[in-house]
């Protein structure tokens, strides 16, 4: 397996985690970047990002040094973070802790979330979101709020996990009363 890689997409630093955002050219990557940015988050890379596997079997993303804390974004042309937003808004380097990857809209999402899915970088599998891009919705938001389920998830709460179990405790309840009743359920 590779101990280093590039890939084209976007890292951004997000309450603290690592975000790898990929996806095709053209839908809003470095848009949705720049917008956490404006939110204090902290920009690693834009466009390529190279990462490197460490010994203690974390991926460290960077920007390449040609083009570093620079972004594109259409309509503006090229950008330098740093030089307008200052020294905070921008990062060498960070964990990658979380791949976010922007798609197309299609009807076919998972809308529960049961199944955590997993992304592979240099044989290190990482947590991915994957996020329906279509005119209005809020990525920037939708990013922030997937990280914060995240940090949740490695503090041992899971939403999902716990909505499924108090449902099936109301079910089973439910059942109980009706074989109490007789079977008539109401």
């Amino acid at each position: 397996m590779p101990e280093i890689t590039s890939l084209h997409g976007v890292l951004v630093d997000v309450y603290g985690v690592g975000v790898l955002i990929l996806g095709p050219s053209g839908i809003g990557k470095s848009e949705c970047a720049l917008d956490l940015v404006t939110r204090g988050h902290r920009l690693v890379a834009d466009d390529m990002v190279h990462l490197r596997r460490r010994a203690d079997c974390t991926i460290l993303g960077s920007g390449f040094d040609l083009i570093k804390h620079h972004m594109e974004i259409r309509g503006l042309g090229i950008i330098d973070i740093k030089s307008l937003f200052g020294g905070n808004a921008i990062r060498q380097r960070k964990k990658v802790e979380v791949v976010v990857e922007l798609a197309e809209w299609r009807a076919d999402y998972d809308r529960l979330g049961l199944e955590e899915q997993k992304y592979s970088i240099c044989g290190i599998e990482l947590p991915v979101v994957h996020i329906p891009v279509n005119p209005g919705r809020n990525l920037a938001t939708i990013v922030e709020v997937a990280v914060k389920n995240h940090l949740l998830k490695r503090r041992g709460y899971h939403a999902v996990v716990e909505l499924d179990r108090r449902l099936s405790e109301k079910i089973a309840a439910k059942a109980h009363r009706d074989k109490r009743r007789g079977g008539k359920g109401k």
